[in-house]
């Protein structure tokens, strides 16, 4: 079970002992990303990303490297608009040496300017390399287009302008402004005695102390309504529709989940079967929640051939409007929650898994979302309910389409008012 205790200088801690296990998942959580970021800033959370791994006061960027593949140990982190996770996984006999090196990369980087310059030509690769792919293109279109007046649409790793004005400087300064006890929670998953796990991470964190900061919430999300395509030298074309949706912990959020699994969550999902399977139109055709803590987006994403672009809007405004007549069935609905619930259960057996979820929980919420909550949340879904998202989701007023690829010749504007409107 999990617990929630604290450093003496305040700092959260998530511990859950595995005993049968013989590795430790560890993990530190900071509540910062690039919804953090102002227009100027934007980038610079990813960049510090970056930077951790770049050395200390005592270790190269190779030494970090060949002391965890010594011991067969893995290390990583990734920057989200609303957080930034680095974590390591390996064996319960090698956490001393997980916790010494990412406790000396979070606490003592460098940020030094040969660094940062180095890792400013990796970081604008990263950038081009995701231009070049309008499968991940698109989707960062639709959300920087709806939400374009608020930071949570600007992209996680910022653009080529913004990052090439970073200096080691700036980045330390934002690094010692957002990175505080008071928004950065541990957690641990695995095998270990929890008293010597809370000495061992007070003895390495306990005397990290900086004053808590209330960070300034950036204005009311508005949400535009957008039509927009980026032209890209590709064979197929890659689209996405999108309806504004529920927060993350929204009442509804359970019933989203479910009713996106049967809309377009996976091989037997009605988008999938429809499109896919019966009529051969994509090879890639889903749906999916995009669940912040105060918007959210219900996508729907398709890649086919340009002159399919007609008939595969036309077969997801059929299915959608069944949906509207004829709602799910109590059977569909049975079968999909079994679904849901065992691929929850069987990711929750992952020790990588529990901590990621017992951080970011913590993290967001201040606490631990417990199995008994989540299933019960599940068990609890009704055809009533599934009729309401429907309802209320797919509203073509407030459609958005983004497309990106091989867009020549396609007027969205009027396939979006001849299909939808």
């Amino acid at each position: 079970m999990a617990e929630i205790k604290y450093l003496s200088n305040g700092m959260r801690v998530v511990l859950e002992k595995i005993p049968y296990v013989r590795s430790i998942s560890f993990g530190i959580w900071v509540n910062n990303g690039s919804v953090n970021e102002s227009k100027e800033e934007n980038g610079v959370s990813h960049f510090i990303e970056h930077m951790m791994f770049k050395g200390t006061k005592k270790r190269s960027a190779r030494d970090i490297a060949e002391e965890m593949d010594e011991v067969g140990g893995q290390i990583n982190a990734y920057t989200t608009k609303e957080y930034t996770c680095y974590h390591t996984r390996t064996l319960d006999k090698h956490f001393d040496i997980a916790l010494d090196v990412l406790s000396d990369m979070f606490l003592n980087s460098r940020f030094s300017e040969d660094d940062v310059n180095r890792e400013r030509n990796v970081i604008i690769e990263e950038i081009n390399m995701y231009d070049d792919a309008p499968e991940e293109l698109v989707h960062d279109i639709m959300q920087a287009n709806v939400w374009k007046d608020n930071s949570i649409g600007m992209p996680i790793l910022g653009t080529e302008e913004t990052i090439s004005k970073f200096d080691g400087k700036f980045i330390k300064y934002y690094f010692d402004k957002h990175y505080r006890p008071d928004n950065t929670v541990i957690s641990v998953v695995g095998y270990f005695e929890e008293d010597q796990m809370l000495q061992k991470l007070e003895k390495a964190f306990g005397f990290w102390k900086k004053e808590a900061v209330k960070e300034n919430k950036d204005k009311e999300i508005k949400y535009y309504k957008t039509v927009v395509a980026k032209k890209k030298d590709t064979e197929q074309l890659h689209l996405c529709l999108a309806f504004p949706s529920v927060e993350r912990d929204n009442p509804q959020k359970y019933a989203y989940t479910v009713f996106n699994t049967v809309f377009g969550g996976g091989m037997s999902s009605l988008l999938f079967q429809k499109i896919r399977e019966e009529n051969g139109l994509t090879y890639s055709v889903y749906s999916y929640m995009s669940s912040y803590n105060d918007c959210g987006l219900f996508m729907i994403y398709a890649a086919m051939n340009p002159n399919q672009t007609e008939k595969v809007l036309r077969l997801i405004y059929e299915e959608i409007e069944l949906l509207k007549k004829e709602n799910i069935s109590e059977k569909m609905l049975e079968k999909t929650k079994t679904q849901v619930l065992s691929n929850y259960l069987i990711s929750g057996e992952s020790t990588i898994n529990k901590m990621t979820s017992n951080g970011g929980s913590v993290l967001i919420r201040d606490r631990i979302v417990t199995q008994d909550e989540i299933i019960s949340g599940v068990e609890n879904i009704t055809t009533d309910d599934i009729k309401n998202i429907i309802g209320d989701v797919f509203d073509y007023k407030n459609m958005s389409l983004t497309a990106a690829g091989n867009t020549a010749g396609i007027n969205f504007e009027e396939l979006v008012n001849n299909i939808f409107i």
